[in-house]
């Protein structure tokens, strides 16, 4: 294999042969020494193009983690520390090589070399992207021996909804299909739910087969990885049925006295109300009688009832899915009568006494009277 390097002119510096690669050993002892002396070769080849042969004072690695975790758009520094003597050193991601002592390959503007002394030999990102997930290597050469040591950088994305459904609007009856779809590393879970039912389903997609009219309300999507705080985004649903009348009911009333007929529908949208006469005809107001709608009722009020005004009354309630009627009585309150009366019947008065208790109604009043018989 023919490997060459170029300094930073672009100058060819160096070609040369790498001697073939060590036959691969029968048993599992033998194949994993195979591999650890090619990598060793490699990288020893590696050094010796990438550095130049003055030596440089001090470099060990304190050990590093196995991984290193970081949240997107944060900074971290991995740290290479030095305690031996070497003569080259090495920053590589993959296979790309970083920083030769000072000399730096990458292009990226966020990595930037911290220190490179005798002690410390230690590399810094900032604003980490998702790309920058992977293996990064710190390796030095001392006695001629290549050292090397690992560690994997994990890059964490907090869960965020990127698509939803929009609010939804359905006659009663149809099918409703809500989808949630969402983002994060780790791969983050997706729920849904309503307050008034708690969980509903597991996954990014929500099927409602013939929806009822109960069913209508605000489904939330919940998103979270265990990152940081879950993403929630609410989808209306709307369920449109015909008018329903609720609440109709006969009312007496007195003459010169005030009465409302009321009628309730529940309907989505919301009803239309109109009135009608036993003839018929159009309820419309006047100076003893208004009619006034509101959002889910109607009410007929009547500030001054006259004999014009008994009668039956039908309300008819409507949208554009259907129409719903019902009808009242609007009849004269009758008047109770008190007739005057008068009684008697003994008692026993205070002290043993005989005596009759004259009892007399007239009007709203009842007047009681004792009086002794001895």
């Amino acid at each position: 294999m023919l490997l060459s390097a170029q300094n930073k002119h672009g100058d060819k510096i160096i070609s040369f042969a790498c001697a073939q690669c060590i036959k691969t050993r029968q048993n599992e002892t033998g194949f994993i020494l195979s591999v650890l002396r090619q990598l060793f070769h490699q990288l020893s080849l590696l050094l010796s193009l990438c550095f130049s042969s003055s030596s440089v004072q001090g470099a060990e690695f304190t050990h590093m983690p196995d991984n290193i975790t970081v949240l997107e758009g944060d900074s971290v520094t991995l740290r290479c520390q030095i305690d031996e003597e070497v003569t080259h050193k090495a920053w590589l991601n993959r296979s790309n090589i970083m920083f030769t002592g000072r000399d730096k390959w990458t292009l990226d503007k966020r990595v930037t070399l911290l220190n490179n002394n005798s002690s410390d030999f230690s590399i810094h990102i900032s604003k980490v992207q998702v790309t920058d997930e992977g293996p990064y290597t710190c390796t030095f050469q001392a006695n001629n021996k290549p050292r090397l040591t690992h560690v994997y950088l994990i890059v964490q994305v907090p869960a965020r909804i990127v698509n939803i459904s929009k609010d939804v609007s359905v006659n009663e009856g149809e099918n409703v299909n809500l989808f949630c779809l969402a983002v994060g590393r780790p791969e983050p879970t997706v729920t849904w739910k309503v307050h008034k039912y708690g969980l509903l389903s597991d996954g990014e997609f929500l099927d409602i087969t013939e929806i009822k009219r109960q069913q209508a309300a605000d489904y939330e999507c919940v998103t979270h990885n265990g990152v940081a705080p879950a993403d929630q985004r609410k989808v209306r649903v709307t369920v449109n049925y015909p008018p329903i009348i609720t609440d109709v009911k006969n009312m007496p009333a007195h003459l010169g006295k005030t009465v409302i007929l009321r009628c309730e529908a529940m309907a989505v949208p919301a009803a239309t109300f109109e009135w009608y006469r036993d003839d018929h005809r159009p309820v419309e107001s006047d100076n003893n009688l208004r009619v006034k709608h509101e959002k889910t009722r109607s009410l007929l009020l009547f500030s001054n009832v006259t004999e014009k005004h008994f009668g039956n009354y039908t309300c008819f309630a409507s949208n554009r899915l259907g129409t719903s009627n019902a009808s009242m009585l609007l009849f004269r309150k009758a008047v109770r009568l008190l007739i005057p009366y008068q009684t008697k019947f003994p008692v026993n008065l205070n002290g043993g006494l005989k005596g009759i208790e004259w009892q007399s109604c007239t009007g709203l009043f009842t007047t009681t009277t004792s009086m002794s018989t001895e």
